[in-house]
């Protein structure tokens, strides 16, 4: 017989989470992809101003907010964003966490309506841990750009969860969002949860033991329960010990042992995985329609050539020069006019010194070094920061960076490093510290700090102008012709880029066959 449910027990939030929850309030986590708009969404229901770009690591930590809706107070959890609840890495086991022993009223799965079937794996899973789930298809603007098209009816009969259309930056379908959480977490939906069923064999395993996992821990799913353990999660068990009390560790162990008899893991989380996928595309193409298929080829063919094994390096150096040249020639004029305007207080500053009769040595310190010094730096260093982190995040917005991370992995699984490095380096570029910052996203802490050692020797954009300021001077200065000159000191700054990226690819190497020892992972499998 298996234990009753007062014995066994998850632990408060409180106690798990961190998070006091007041009387008569609902918790409402939010899940979703990267960049599918979550903290647009947060933002919105909350209030608060989350940072919403897609520098890594930025929700590794979970973020909350509290709002009001119908006399009722809800508290919002921001989970970090993830692609599946597989616990393949720190995100994905702290979403699911939440989810399994947090115990929130509802979960909102946000997805990209530009990309649906992607997103429908990870609502999926959710569904398999919960019935009170809600699914928010945001970015209907740019899907609507793009000649998409969302029959929302079709998925909540396919489903039967309640679906929600929106575009959170203009507030689009949020009061139906608003409505719908009040509804699910008060109990006032009806759901008909239609959860994903997989092979006989996988189903006929769980359905065994099911009704065991139900009165020995009866405050988690128990079909979900039994899936983790025939696809051998070693995880959740120790999730599970972390978050649930009681004695139900030995019982457990033993329904592991009758649903693992003969059982290949690798082969069942594929199964899982492909026919997850199979379902999210029959779906997909059910209820999105895009009248704009050209448009759809277009950027796949654009894809291809970015990310193509040939000629992606090449465009993503020629990228970076292109970038580096503007800084170089936009910077220019501004810091002359930068220049002319703060060193024209020298003189007036000199006379006012001698006019109080202060000493030579004091003048010439304020005047000739502190402030000299001072007036030469923003000068010099100023407007090609001005014009490089723009750009550069342009970049980043446009998606290229994750590209730039695709074209490089195969370099980065070769130095023995994590493919994820790829990503905080180009994070480095813009800013060093939150390359550092964004090493969170690497779960090995082994090759987190691989990362963090490496990731200096990638000039950020401070020490550009520095960089722009000895090239010009040894390399261009011999060439008359100022546009030859702009292009040269452009190609010596990107030749000094390369020489530090392999410069981090060398020392990874070094590391992980002499003081970090260890097998590497990578981002693309």
């Amino acid at each position: 017989m298996g234990l009753t449910h007062e014995s066994t027990k998850i632990k408060s939030l409180k106690d798990i989470f961190d998070i006091d929850k007041r009387d008569n309030q609902f918790v409402i986590a939010l899940a979703g992809n990267p960049n599918t708009g979550k903290s647009t969404v947060f933002n919105y229901l909350t209030g608060l101003k989350q940072h919403t770009g897609n520098w890594p690591g930025k929700t590794v930590a979970t973020a909350r907010g509290d709002f009001k809706y119908n006399n009722k107070d809800y508290s919002l959890i921001d989970l970090p964003g993830t692609y599946s609840l597989f616990a393949l890495s720190q995100e994905e086991v702290v979403a699911r966490d939440f989810i399994c022993f947090g115990r929130p009223d509802a979960v909102v799965v946000v997805c990209d309506a530009t990309c649906l079937e992607r997103n429908l794996n990870l609502a999926f899973q959710v569904m398999e841990l919960t019935d009170n789930i809600i699914l928010c298809i945001n970015l209907l603007d740019e899907a609507k750009k793009k000649g998409i098209e969302i029959n929302k009816k079709i998925i909540e009969e396919e489903l039967g969860i309640p679906v929600v259309l929106t575009a959170a930056r203009s507030g689009l379908g949020m009061d139906e969002l608003l409505s719908a959480i009040h509804n699910v977490s008060s109990n006032k939906y009806s759901f008909n949860n239609k959860p994903i069923r997989y092979d006989n064999k996988i189903e006929s395993l769980v359905d065994s033991v099911k009704n065991d996992l139900k009165s020995l821990i009866p405050d988690i799913s128990p079909r979900w329960l039994g899936l983790r353990l025939v696809d051998g999660d070693e995880s959740i068990l120790e999730s599970m010990s972390n978050y649930i009390t009681g004695d139900y560790k030995d019982k457990l162990l033993l329904i592991k042992d009758r649903v693992s008899i003969n059982i290949d893991k690798k082969t069942i989380r594929d199964e899982f995985a492909r026919i997850n996928y199979n379902e999210a595309k029959i779906l997909s193409d059910k209820a999105s329609y895009n009248s704009n298929k050209k448009s759809l080829n277009r950027d796949d063919r654009i894809d291809k050539v970015l990310t193509s094994r040939f000629l992606g390096l090449p465009i993503m150096l020629l990228l970076l020069s292109m970038i580096l040249w503007i800084t170089i020639q936009g910077s220019n004029y501004p810091s002359s006019l930068l220049a002319d305007f703060l060193f024209g207080f020298e003189p007036s500053m000199t006379s006012a010194l001698i006019s109080i009769n202060c000493p030579t040595w004091l003048n010439e310190m304020l005047v000739l070094g502190l402030y000299r010094t001072l007036a030469w730096v923003v000068s010099v260093m100023l407007p090609p920061m001005a014009i490089f982190f723009p750009l550069f995040t342009l970049l980043e917005d446009f998606g290229y960076l994750p590209r730039v991370a695709f074209n490089l992995d195969h370099l980065f699984k070769k130095a023995c490093a994590h493919g994820k490095q790829c990503l905080t380096m180009c994070m480095g570029f813009g800013c060093n510290a939150a390359g550092v910052i964004g090493c969170r996203i690497i779960d090995s802490p082994r090759e987190r700090l691989i990362a963090i050692i490496t990731n200096n020797f990638v000039p950020c954009n401070g020490r550009f102008p520095t960089l722009i300021a000895i090239s010009t001077i040894f390399f261009s200065s011999v060439i008359s012709n100022s546009f030859i000159s702009s292009v040269s000191t452009a190609l010596c700054i990107t030749l000094l880029i390369i020489l530090g990226v392999i410069t981090t690819l060398l020392v990874s190497y070094i590391l992980s066959k002499t003081l970090l020892k260890g097998v590497p992972s990578t981002l693309i499998e």
